[in-house]
């Protein structure tokens, strides 16, 4: 046998071998390629879930951060409003009637009882700081139809500021049909009262509710709150038709909500 044809067979054996060995090496490097693509996907997945993770707590972080800014922005509101109420009660106690605003639960029952839908003003006399003003637009009333008639310089101030669409008048709200005068464009569908009635002579209320009704649509109501078990505006002879809501216990101190209307 000659050298050559010796040589032919570990020659084949090694080149399988080195087959065998590229085959493997490239099952390997195929491996490595996988674990590598499922290294990245699981860091890709990883990083979405701290991302996610993150997004949640920043958002509820924020979230949390508004509510707290805005209870504090209240809070200042309710303190300011009502500091203002005193200092008006002190100045005037008579004109004020009151220390502290209607609660919101007050002013919603009192505007609950004038219809939206109806068109016209609304006259709202005696609306200090404005939480009757803010119920009566949370019912459905436009700004631009409300006509605010109020006594106190510092009040109309503040409410020519929170409410820029809205007519403010200073005036004496006891002279009613006078202090309107070229400031109603039509009659009103309600007149809605948060004076102290009590502090005046029962004549006056009187005269108060009589001048108001000259201002209204027919059927349209005078809506009046008061801390009193009675009527706020005398009864007797006054040809008016009255209704009267439980008390808003909410409020303190309790009150209850008068409604008026011409009979006929």
């Amino acid at each position: 046998m000659s050298l050559t044809s010796s040589r032919r067979p570990v020659q084949g054996a090694s080149l399988a071998a080195r087959l065998g060995r590229s085959r493997v090496a490239a099952r390997l490097e195929d491996e490595m390629r996988v674990t590598a693509a499922d290294l990245v996907d699981s860091v890709a997945q990883a990083r979405l879930k701290v991302a996610t993770v993150r997004y949640k707590v920043e958002d509820e972080v924020r979230s949390k951060t508004e509510k707290l800014r805005s209870r504090v922005s209240e809070a200042r509101t309710k303190l300011g409003d009502e500091a203002r109420f005193i200092k008006s009660w002190i100045d005037n106690p008579a004109r004020t009637g009151s220390v502290t605003p209607s609660s919101p639960a007050l002013a919603r029952r009192m505007a609950s009882y004038v219809d939206p839908s109806r068109p016209g003003p609304v006259i709202e006399i005696g609306p200090g700081t404005g939480p009757v003003t803010e119920a009566l637009i949370e019912r459905g009333i436009s700004e631009d139809r409300l006509i605010l008639v109020e006594y106190s310089p510092d009040f109309c101030k503040l409410l020519r500021e929170r409410f820029p669409r809205a007519t403010v008048i200073e005036g004496d709200a006891y002279a009613l049909s006078k202090t309107l005068e070229g400031h109603l464009p039509e009659k009103a569908i309600a007149v809605v009262s948060s004076l102290p009635l009590f502090n005046q002579p029962p004549a006056k209320r009187s005269a108060l509710a009589k001048d108001a009704f000259t201002l209204l649509v027919d059927g349209a109501p005078l809506i009046q709150f008061t801390y009193s078990v009675v009527s706020p505006v005398p009864r007797k002879g006054s040809g008016l038709k009255a209704s009267v809501s439980d008390w808003v216990l909410r409020n303190i101190p309790p009150a209850r909500v008068w409604i008026y209307r011409q009979n006929g």
